[in-house]
């Protein structure tokens, strides 16, 4: 085995990586302790992300606004890049565990995908876990993406044939959740949400081990073997429900998947779940473009106000939205 290989994994970032987790130490130290408690972990990732959510594109409108779902109303938020008409759409699932997150946690994140996209970018604050447990989160951003078709509020101008979805890390699980959701339920007899492509930031799609969940994971990135367990408990209700599609989506039926953008980290405990992802949707005939980003951890997406692997992964997945929509009509 490379030697490189074998070197602990704090030695193996890279120097931007490092001085981010310096500036996150310094920021917000409990940020992904997930034995703090759950009001103290949100607490402190909130404060933490709120650095990092400073600067980047500016919107020519933001907006948010109420959608009706099974399981209670819920707030989303628009960001609008620049002014048109018919402007497609990409639904933002935000990542945090399912435990943690918000609309103000990927601010950044969800404004920079509609700058790199030309999108006007849709924010879900579905309801975290614990207080809602599988399936309340899915279903409730599968009513955000449903609700589209009726068009958008505050006479924005959208194109409803041209919708998609995104997420990181939960929130990249969810979002290929609402994709199957969706389609089952057309296959059911309910109205079609037609969808042009998924981008999924380094999620968790149901490998329960691998090799690099042996290998990676701990304090530095909060995802050691007992926080992924703490997360999936807060998830979800009934241990068999992991066992679910819209959890364990690599057991799922993956035909008719939209085509898919896939981004992991080469450091991240979850690298595995994006290439067994990758793998499986090629061999059923879905278009993916994949990148693997070396010497970073698992979140990276959030720190574009200093790593540049973060700017290259929203333009990249910006640019495969941008090319999907193109060629939808």
């Amino acid at each position: 085995m490379d030697t490189l290989t074998t070197l602990p994994v704090l030695y193996r970032i890279n120097d931007q990586m490092r001085a981010v987790l310096a500036t996150s130490a310094e920021l917000a130290p409990d940020a992904y302790a997930t034995d703090a408690g759950t009001d103290q972990m949100r607490q402190a990732y909130t404060l933490e992300r709120r650095y990092w959510n400073e600067g980047g594109p500016a919107m020519v409108r933001t907006l948010d606004a109420s959608v009706r779902t099974p399981h209670g109303d819920v707030t989303t938020r628009w960001h609008v890049p620049h002014e048109g008409v018919d402007l497609p759409v990409v639904v933002y699932i935000h990542g945090g565990g399912w435990v943690v997150g918000n609309l103000e946690t990927h601010d950044r994140i969800m404004r920079a995908l509609a700058h790199e996209s030309g999108a006007a970018v849709l924010g879900v604050d579905y309801s975290l876990s614990p207080e809602a447990k599988f399936p309340v989160a899915v279903e409730q951003c599968a009513a955000v993406v449903a609700a589209l078709l009726g068009g958008a509020p505050g006479g924005l101008p959208i194109d409803t044939g041209r919708i998609a979805i995104a997420g990181d890390s939960g929130g990249a699980n969810m979002a290929l959740a609402v994709a199957l959701l969706l389609r089952d339920r057309a296959a059911a007899g309910e109205r079609v949400v037609p969808l042009a492509g998924l981008a999924l930031y380094y999620g968790l799609y149901g490998l329960r081990d691998s090799a690099s969940r042996r290998l990676l994971g701990g304090p530095w990135d909060g995802l050691s073997e007992a926080d992924l367990a703490y997360y999936l408990d807060c998830y979800l209700a009934d241990p068999a429900d992991e066992r679910s599609p819209y959890v364990d989506c690599l057991a799922a039926d993956l035909s008719d998947v939209p085509p898919c953008y896939l981004a992991s980290a080469d450091l991240d405990p979850l690298r595995d779940d994006t290439t067994a992802l990758a793998q499986l949707l090629a061999a059923r005939g879905v278009r993916v473009e994949q990148d693997v980003f070396t010497g970073v951890l698992h979140g990276f997406l959030h720190y574009s106000r200093m790593l540049d692997d973060a700017v290259v992964a929203l333009r990249h997945g910006g640019d495969f939205l941008r090319r999907t929509f193109e060629t939808t009509h």
